[in-house]
């Protein structure tokens, strides 16, 4: 499938309501407002090409790099080009999908993790600060967790907000999978009282920290 036949594919699957929630959430024009459905359909049917992935991600495109995420194929990007991918990135939704289906099985990505948790560019800070979470739930070896507290307790309130969302996930990570530093994580999100009147919908963990550190800590029983 070219370029070309893949926007054309898009493009006739555009959805009213999905384009106007894509809207809603801060992406402009420069979408099809395909739903996450069908661009998951359109994925299985190219399967993986990494060129056309390419390509898709240099139109611009919210739905063709979201698209692109799930045909790319992560090894073959050097870490320079996937530094330069994840700083171009203008919108929250794309930058997490290039986490979880990119950069979080990319070889390389504990040197990018190093590089972006000290970076100053809101997207790398993002993926930097994803990656750390990743590491306090499943290797707590990999850092130091006294280390990220005082940083978080220093720093969060001041970050960008796309910085912010990934660092309060440490945050509550820290609390919910390690006991010893559990007080100490509820106390720093009491203290800065980041998303404490975060509008939650019926059913769902308000993202404060304290309330969703006891929720989930209450859940695992």
């Amino acid at each position: 499938m070219t370029l070309k036949e893949t926007l054309e594919q898009l493009k006739a699957m555009s959805d009213e309501k999905t384009f106007a929630y894509n809207s809603k959430n801060g992406v402009g024009d420069n979408q099809y407002g395909v739903k996450l459905g069908d661009l998951r359909k359109v994925a299985k049917k190219i399967k993986s090409n990494h060129e056309l992935a390419l390509e898709l991600w240099g139109t611009q495109n919210y739905d063709a790099q979201m698209l692109s995420m799930l045909i790319i194929n992560p090894k073959k990007l050097s870490t320079d080009a996937l530094d330069a991918i994840v700083r171009s990135v203008k919108y929250t939704r794309v930058a997490d999908w290039l986490n979880s289906y990119v950069v979080k099985i990319h070889p390389e990505n504990e040197k990018l993790r190093q590089n972006w948790m000290n970076d100053k560019n809101p997207m790398a800070a993002r993926a930097g600060w994803n990656l750390t979470t990743q590491r306090i739930v499943k290797n707590p070896e990999m850092v130091n967790i006294p280390n990220l507290l005082n940083r978080i307790e220093n720093e969060m309130s001041n970050a960008a907000p796309e910085a912010m969302w990934t660092m309060n996930f440490s945050l509550a990570e820290i609390g919910i999978n390690h006991p010893e530093y559990r007080q100490q994580a509820i106390d720093i999100g009491e203290k800065l009282g980041v998303y404490r009147d975060y509008p939650t919908s019926k059913g769902c963990t308000s993202p404060f920290a304290p309330i969703w550190i006891k929720e989930m800590v209450n859940r695992k029983g």
